[in-house]
């Protein structure tokens, strides 16, 4: 019995004149996602991307999970294939459908017909294999207002298939069609809960990670690849640009009043970040910021740090509460990892009583104190890179 699985596009089909770029961008990322798994092949037709297997002992259990994590998709169904004969149609539905059957209590049968010439309109065939499924599994009873399963049959112009309801997709557009851009990444709850949320917009990630060793520790940075792991289940491959932070950091401790520290470290990193942005053809910068969480993220204290960009940086959680930036993070799977204990280099040399409504004139006078530009040029010069 052979089985595929059926992708219905989602936002894609809005996307005009340029839809075919992100259908053909969505193909290449589901044969890439696909490539450790086995051998597939991927086709575009009549609205719906079908993968099929090309050996008989590929694990589709493993492949609908991967694809499950594809953005571009709004549902996708594993289906069985089957001529297009009614008697054909009915004996495989009723095969197929058996480990699907022992669980339910009831069901409905529908029909999509493209192909108009099948002799059958779309009631006829859902009448003929819902009769057929009833006699087949008296247990099971016909429900068509509010049923268990829906057993969907659709003939298509190369055969039929048969499914029995869909899985959500993880929505948004193709990784690769919004452009590049540079992740600030802690181990924290926060960034990869924003990374998540900007490659489903169709960004390409680069991870911008700072480490302050010996204040730092080897287990942090591991924690940050782990999460990052954990993101590229969604975004793909990307990389991971370590940068030495120590001296910077110092630096400020011994150089700048206390109440600054915050915010010229933020700035300084976001210096050094749009450096390696531009070196990796990154258009904008990223970090996970909510406006009012923390005193480095207020309206003041962001407008001093952006006061150093001049690439646009993009905060996709600054309206949101922690709860639901929380509720993401266990549904991609980062919080258990975030919430280990191993400080990054935020935690560093934190003031007692930050400065919530900087001066940007203040926080320049201040950030003047340290002769900080050879020492940024040497940070991005002695960056690790770590393949995710």
């Amino acid at each position: 019995m052979k089985e595929v699985i059926l992708i219905k596009l989602g936002e894609i089909v809005l996307k005009g004149l340029n839809r075919k770029n992100f259908e053909d961008r969505l193909i290449k990322n589901i044969k890439h996602r696909l490539r450790p798994i086995g051998n597939f092949k991927v086709r575009n037709s009549q609205s719906t991307v079908t993968v099929t297997p090309l050996n008989e002992d590929t694990d589709m259990d493993t492949a609908a999970e991967c694809i499950s994590k594809i953005f571009g998709i709004a549902a996708f169904s594993r289906a069985c294939v089957c001529e297009k004969d009614i008697e054909k149609i009915k004996k495989t539905a009723g095969e197929y459908l058996e480990d699907d059957f022992s669980s339910i209590r009831s069901f409905k049968a529908e029909a999509k017909r493209s192909d108009k010439s099948f002799p059958l309109n779309s009631p006829q065939i859902s009448k003929e294999v819902g009769g057929y499924l009833a006699e087949l599994y008296p247990n099971v009873a016909v429900d068509v207002h509010n049923p268990d399963a829906v057993v969907m049959v659709e003939i298509r112009d190369d055969a039929a298939y048969i499914h029995c309801g869909s899985h959500r997709g993880a929505g948004g557009i193709p990784v690769g069609t919004g452009g590049k851009a540079a992740i600030l990444i802690s181990g924290g709850i926060d960034s990869p809960v924003a990374a998540f949320m900007m490659a489903k917009r169709g960004i390409e990630l680069t991870a911008v990670h700072f480490a302050s060793p010996p204040y730092t520790s080897i287990r942090a940075e591991e924690k940050v690849v782990e999460l990052l792991k954990r993101v590229s289940r969604y975004s793909g491959k990307m990389k991971m640009y370590t940068v030495p932070f120590t001296k910077l950091q110092e630096e400020i401790r011994d150089k700048c009043h206390e109440e600054y520290f915050t915010i010229i470290m933020r700035r300084f990193m976001m210096m050094i970040a749009e450096k390696i942005a531009l070196k990796n053809e990154c258009r904008a910068l990223i970090t996970g910021e909510s406006l009012g969480q923390v005193a480095s993220q207020t309206i003041g204290a962001i407008a001093c740090t952006d006061n150093v960009c001049t690439m646009p940086v993009f905060r996709p959680l600054i309206g949101m509460d922690k709860e639901e930036i929380i509720e993401i993070s266990r549904k991609i799977d980062t919080f258990d990892i975030s919430v280990q204990p191993y400080e990054d280099c935020c935690t560093v040399f934190t003031p007692k009583h930050p400065r919530t409504r900087p001066v940007i004139e203040n926080v320049i006078s201040e950030q003047n104190k340290i002769n900080y530009e050879p020492l940024i040029i040497e940070a991005v010069e002695n960056v690790r890179i770590t393949e995710i």
